[in-house]
């Protein structure tokens, strides 16, 4: 049975894999057998420390998704290292808060070419190759954001949003070609961008007791999800977006 969850052979390209999410899903992608490449503009040798010492693959590539270009170069830089990418995980992804009346435009840009332009472009150039080979699958992160409002995030609320309508547009076009294009949505994760969130006590408890399971996510929570998309499990799975939250959704 565990052969269907295999990443033997495989190879998975995963932005935002320094720390985080994206570390922990990087790391149980490494767990089931892919090849791993990060990409970001943080330090990555922690997540290429951890997967090394499990006998594990990880190549590094510098990305500043900010850049309008730097999609593109990275799948062509990607594709120079392994000659084939199996997988892709969108998972870069930034956050500004501030209230709506104040929110300026150049918060409102950095924000959704980040986390929506930056995902159109890689699931274009990386869908391109998974067409030509009639296989591939995508996974995008998404969010509890993606169902509902907010507070004082109105960009990353849009963004979040939009990765869901995408993922859903991208599996109808390319299901009958072989790629599967579906989405995580965390829910309240403990990560640096929720460290003001955790900070405030009225918030953080709030938050809380309204998870089901009582407490807040971890980046290992997140590995079974990943795999599972990312594996011949979820052949049948597409234009999904699986929600990993302790329950919060059905509170």
């Amino acid at each position: 049975m565990g052969a269907i969850f295999s990443l033997e052979g495989k190879v998975a390209l995963l932005t935002g894999s320094s720390r985080g999410l994206g570390q922990g899903m990087a790391i149980g992608l490494a767990e089931a057998g892919a090849v791993v490449i990060g990409a970001g503009i943080g330090d990555m040798s922690d997540t290429q420390n951890k997967i090394e010492a499990i006998g594990g693959t990880f190549h590094q590539l510098e990305a500043d998704l900010s850049q309008n270009q730097a999609a593109q170069k990275l799948v062509e830089d990607a594709l120079a290292i392994t000659g084939k990418i199996d997988i892709l995980v969108n998972n870069a992804g930034i956050i500004r808060r501030e209230d709506a009346e104040n929110f300026s435009d150049e918060d409102w840009f950095d924000v959704i070419q980040v986390n929506q332009h930056s995902v159109f472009q890689l699931c274009r150039e990386v869908g391109k190759h998974m067409l030509e080979n009639n296989s591939g699958k995508i996974i995008n992160v998404a969010s509890m954001l993606s169902f509902q409002g907010g507070l004082r995030v109105p960009a990353y609320t849009a963004s979040k949003h939009a990765v869901a309508g995408l993922t859903k547009s991208l599996a109808n076009e390319w299901g009958r070609k072989g790629v599967n294009v579906n989405a995580i949505a965390p829910g309240y994760m403990a990560t640096d961008n929720t460290a003001q969130l955790r900070a405030n006590e009225e918030r953080n408890e709030y938050i809380t007791s309204r998870i089901p399971q009582g407490r807040w996510g971890t980046p290992e929570d997140l590995k079974g999800a990943v795999i599972f998309l990312a594996s011949d499990a979820s052949s049948y799975v597409n234009g999904h977006i699986l929600c990993v939250d302790g329950g919060w959704m059905s509170s």
